[in-house]
């Protein structure tokens, strides 16, 4: 009975399989659905599709299938797209049909479809002309940003003065940083280093859902308005939580990559000596004039890839691309680092190299296919403010310090570590030695 019982269970799996694999084959091909893996009943293409060494399993998949394919999370077909043509024609030059936001098992859970990231339809467009007129009027873009970017810039490097020179992890200090200029920002104060509310902010982000998940009341003149209050409040969490972790994490990162290549960083300390000096803080202005630190600040977004696959998309109807036909509903991942990565733009992309950004005359070379805030109708809303600090705060670091690593730079890791949707840096520790 027993031999029975497991024969039926493997009769009934082999059916199974052979069920998906039939309905696969037929839902997929030209003027179909594009093509992809097998999937497998329930786990679908999990097995194959897993976070560590994400990039180079969707590249040989590329490589089998081109660059529009298919995989099955569970039960879920994903349409995935590679290259930076398909990215830009979806993304770019057919933005309105791929501008919705697909579904985030996280996002439905903190954020129940408000805020900016991930709300759709009128309500997302009220939103974000909202949010850019008013960081606009707070001064995005404009000289006060700058101010207030350079004025934190001073307490962070403070902070740095007082490690004397022993070692340090950057992580809670550059955090505070960029929390403090979202937090003048939507705010308009900052918090010192120490303080217990800004640490309760910063450190505490669970009751923040709380609060978000709770009843608010909405406006009564307009019950259908975006601008109630449990929105607005979401929609200033996405800017804190946007504004922080990508930013500080990118900067992060940055320094590790300096410590893994003096060299590089001593060419943007001669830069930084001959075009800014010591004597005043660095500016925006000064950016055209130093080409090799642009490079450089392009080429830490470029080499890390901080969200590989971005936000996922959809289509809100059967959607013609290219030779195949996306269902309405379906999700789609438009693969950044594909974009970033990509061997013909970007020679040996695996590689370290600021020379990706310059020109042989040492001039600084623009590049469509640098794409880390995403692109089209759906690019970070923050995009100027992050270059700004970005740019900024690594040259005022590298003005006054010397970065060194607490072990033989050959010896430091920097594989990105798949946290989530983003590519984190290993934990490090550093020395910051005052020029």
């Amino acid at each position: 009975m027993e031999l029975l019982g497991a024969a039926t269970v493997v009769l009934l799996v082999c059916i199974a399989c052979l069920l998906s694999f039939v309905a696969w084959t037929g839902r997929s091909g030209k003027g179909k659905m594009p093509p992809g893996p097998a999937p497998l009943p329930i786990l679908g293409n999990m097995l194959q599709v897993k976070p560590k060494n994400l990039a180079k399993i969707l590249q040989k998949l590329s490589e089998e299938y081109g660059p529009v394919f298919t995989v099955h999370l569970g039960s879920d077909p994903v349409v995935v797209l590679h290259g930076h043509d398909v990215v830009k024609e979806a993304l770019v030059d057919r933005a309105d049909e791929f501008a919705t936001r697909g579904r985030m098992p996280m996002g439905d859970r903190a954020n129940n479809g408000l805020g900016i990231v991930f709300s759709n339809s009128e309500e997302w467009l009220q939103l974000r002309r909202f949010t850019l007129s008013t960081l606009r009027n707070f001064g995005m873009g404009k000289r006060s940003i700058e101010e207030r970017i350079q004025e934190e810039t001073q307490y962070l490097l403070e902070e740095i003065n007082k490690t004397k020179g022993t070692p340090f992890d950057p992580t809670f200090t550059l955090s505070c940083a960029i929390s403090n200029v979202i937090c003048s920002i939507v705010f308009g104060k900052r918090y010192g280093y120490r303080d217990r509310k800004f640490l309760a902010l910063m450190n505490n982000m669970n009751s923040i859902f709380e609060m978000m998940n709770s009843y608010w009341g909405q406006e009564k003149e307009h019950p259908n308005s975006s601008f109630h209050m449990k929105n607005l409040i979401t929609s200033t969490f996405d800017l804190f939580i946007a504004g922080t972790v990508t930013t500080s994490t990118t900067i992060r990162y940055g320094l590790l990559l300096l410590l893994k290549y003096p060299k590089i960083q001593e060419k943007v300390q001669e830069e930084i000596d001959r075009v800014v000096g010591q004597s005043r803080r660095p500016c925006v202005a000064d950016r055209t004039q130093m080409p090799y630190t642009d490079a450089v600040v392009h080429e830490i977004q470029r080499f890390i890839s901080l969200i590989p696959l971005a936000l996922p998309h959809t289509v809100t109807k059967d959607t013609h691309f290219r030779e195949y036909v996306i269902p309405k509903g379906t999700t789609i991942f438009p693969v950044l680092s594909s974009v970033l990565h990509d061997s013909k733009e970007f020679p040996n992309p695996n590689e370290f190299n600021p020379g990706h950004f310059l020109n042989e005359n040492g001039t600084f070379r623009k590049s469509e296919f640098f794409m880390p805030f995403s692109a089209g109708k759906r690019i970070c809303l923050g995009e100027g403010l992050a270059r700004m600090e970005i740019f900024l705060l690594m040259a005022a670091i590298l003005q006054k310090f010397t970065l060194k690593p607490v072990v033989d730079p050959q010896e430091l890791n920097i594989t990105p570590t798949l946290s989530g949707t983003g590519n984190v840096p290993p934990a490090y520790q550093l020395c910051a030695l005052p020029r």
